[in-house]
């Protein structure tokens, strides 16, 4: 098959052939239909995920069609149209049977333990545990965000975040993560303030239903945004992952607000903890959303809530994937960048 395979962290990625991927008795190996370019990527590619061990193929958050499954696969035949959640469970570890699956104790992660989906193939574990059916209509294109930033976003802000109708919700970094999260807390009833240093990306989320849309790099941020608010979010999301953010995400709550970490951080940051007492604050973090708990997102995009094509401004070939992922280093572009491999 045709993969993006870089063999040093931060070198350039080439495409060329490598072996077929073959499944695993418990597993799967999906024809990839498209794959999404996220930040997670890019910090995989820079060497920031210890897990990861050249020469690798990146790419985890994907949607596609089952080419062969393993003889223990009893859920799942070739042809079936499934994503998958980027962290794949065992299914047996205490946390997997306590219904987290999204932390599971012996997790397996496509494009960080094991190769990717930036190929024409892609091999899954535990394939009853972890396949995800597609609804009819719904594209590769767009299902693909479902392993990854639209799934992501949907536990942070309703699960996690526990989002209210009427609340005031902040969003910091408007990525492809924090695009979904605007798009979730919409629908879940709650007033949007977007935050980013590029105003594409500003544009986008004011599109896609923030209320209020602020530059990150003012430097009276917070005040900017206890004026928007009435005195500060009820709930905020760092969904980029930098010190930065971070620390405006929990600044920018009022009392008693939740902050929730989403963006991955490459080294834990100082954050403003006088505050978090002083006002009471709560600090979660979120990773993901384990396959079990999908259907309520599903249902959403099949009733026209939540449209996550509407994320996509780019769709590329993997031969323009290195380009790409290298490019995730820089200011955003806006928007999602999805790859399709065929």
């Amino acid at each position: 098959m045709r993969a993006t395979v870089f063999d040093e962290f931060g070198r350039m990625p080439e495409v060329r052939e490598v072996p077929d991927p073959v499944p695993s008795p418990r597993g799967a190996v999906l024809r990839v239909g498209a794959t999404g370019l996220c930040r997670s990527d890019w910090h995989g590619w820079m060497g920031h995920d210890p897990d990861i061990r050249v020469p690798h193929v990146p790419g985890h958050e994907l949607a596609g069609t089952v080419e062969a499954v393993g003889p223990e696969v009893t859920g799942w035949k070739p042809g079936d149209r499934v994503t998958v959640p980027f962290v794949c469970a065992c299914g047996t570890c205490p946390a997997c049977a306590g219904g987290a699956q999204q932390v599971c104790e012996r997790q397996t992660q496509p494009g960080f333990t094991h190769w990717g989906s930036f190929a024409e193939y892609v091999a899954i574990e535990h394939a009853d545990v972890n396949l995800i059916g597609l609804p009819a209509g719904l594209t590769f294109a767009s299902a693909a965000s479902l392993g990854c930033r639209m799934a992501t976003a949907f536990r942070a802000v309703v699960a996690r975040g526990r989002v209210a109708p009427g609340e005031w919700v902040a969003v910091h970094g408007c990525g492809g993560v924090g695009l979904s999260a605007i798009m979730v807390a919409v629908a879940s009833g709650a007033q949007v303030v977007a935050v980013d240093i590029a105003q594409p990306a500003l544009d986008l989320a004011g599109g896609l239903g923030a209320a209020v849309c602020v530059d990150g790099s003012a430097p009276d941020l917070t005040e900017r945004i206890a004026v928007a608010t009435g005195g500060g979010a009820h709930l905020s999301l760092d969904a980029l992952g930098s010190p930065q953010t971070a620390a405006a995400s929990i600044n920018c709550l009022r009392r008693c607000g939740r902050h929730v970490q989403v963006g991955l951080l490459p080294e834990d940051p100082v954050l403003p903890m006088a505050r978090v007492i002083a006002k009471e604050l709560t600090l979660l973090g979120s990773h993901g959303m384990a396959a079990h708990a999908y259907p309520p997102l599903l249902n959403l995009i099949t009733a026209g809530a939540l449209r996550p094509e509407l994320l996509i401004t780019r769709t590329i070939g993997l031969a323009e994937t290195p380009a790409a992922l290298a490019a995730m280093g820089g200011p955003a572009a806006g928007g999602v960048t999805v790859i399709e491999p065929g």
